[in-house]
């Protein structure tokens, strides 16, 4: 299926985009794979509330005009009836989705300045702070793989927590790992990742993952460890157990990740809603910035493209590091 059939647009594309001969199975296929499917699932829900909200209203919405687009953000903004008010970067997910829409029905986007303009005063009067959850600091990742049980599930957990604190590998990118994708080396690992978010292309990125120098915070013989005690060969690196404690075939997903990193955080005391999936990622950012690392190696373990994109972790990590406050006497 392809993305605009996903897109569920409501009208046909004009008479110029008409292809000559009907696409094949194959190339419908890879059009489909055009963009990830969580983004085509985002871009399908917005779609689906932009259409819905234009039906209340009266007005039309494939296609629309720019006045449409710019009261319905301004009426998301705000929240209506028993709607929650949508932050900011859900609004410009939003306008992506109905910009594409209209590009893929043969419309011109209604996405305009005055679109715009409204959205940057919706960004200036309510603001685009983020609720940012904890990062998984070194401390707190030990205490919490102290709590975890010498079970077959705690060892598990056990090479889950480390890899992707040591990895700074996102939820999807940990659950789509296979035993082939974890080679030894005399150093640690190597990872290689067939596609990430920043890999859409799946060209595949290698990381290292070098030894700890503590083994029981060590990512490299935790993983081994799993790896032993489940007798896994190939497949699934991470996979979830059945109620008699056996391993399974199929692979975990990110939302397990979360549970996983909640649960272990609970056991250790600290407070599970402070924490999600992307903690582990978060962590190994803010710690190595803490730690006095360049940015430059701390974007090659996480991937990102620039040191904007890592700002975030940079500055909380940096806070007291080389604080001014220091100098003074105080």
């Amino acid at each position: 299926m392809t993305e605009r059939a996903l897109i569920e647009l409501p009208a046909p594309a004009p008479a110029a985009l008409v292809i000559a001969r009907p696409p094949s199975m194959t190339s419908q296929e890879y059009a489909g794979q055009s963009s990830a499917p969580n983004t085509i699932r985002a871009y399908r829900a917005d779609w689906a509330d932009f259409t819905a909200w234009c039906a209340r209203a009266g007005r039309d919405s494939l296609p629309a005009d720019s006045v449409t687009v710019a009261d319905y953000i301004a009426a998301r903004a705000a929240g209506e009836g028993d709607a929650p008010a949508l932050k900011v970067v859900t609004l410009e997910r939003r306008l992506v989705a109905i910009a594409r829409a209209h590009q893929l029905a043969g419309h011109s986007s209604p996405v305009d300045e005055w679109v715009r303009t409204v959205l940057k005063g919706i960004r200036r009067k309510h603001g685009t702070a983020q609720h940012r959850v904890e990062p998984v600091g070194v401390e707190v990742l030990r205490q919490t793989l102290t709590a975890l049980p010498e079970t077959l599930l705690g060892t598990r957990d056990r090479a889950l927590l480390l890899l992707g604190f040591a990895g700074a590998l996102r939820r999807s990118e940990l659950v789509a790992l296979d035993v082939a994708d974890v080679q030894s080396a005399t150093d640690g690992l190597v990872l290689t990742l067939r596609r990430s978010k920043t890999d859409q292309e799946a060209r595949g990125v290698q990381k290292g993952i070098p030894f700890g120098a503590n083994a029981a915070t060590c990512p490299v013989r935790a993983v081994k460890a799993w790896l032993k005690a489940a007798a896994l060969k190939d497949g699934p690196l991470f996979r979830p157990l059945d109620r008699h404690g056996h391993v399974r075939s199929k692979r975990l997903n990110g939302s397990d990740v979360a549970v996983i990193v909640k649960r272990s955080i609970a056991a250790a005391g600290f407070d599970p809603d402070d924490y999600s999936g992307h903690s582990l990622r978060a962590g190994l950012a803010t710690a190595a910035a803490a730690a006095g690392a360049p940015s430059y190696t701390i974007r090659r373990q996480t991937g990102h493209k620039s040191d904007r994109m890592l700002e975030v972790y940079i500055r909380e990590g940096s806070l007291f590091r080389d604080n001014v406050v220091r100098l003074v006497g105080l």
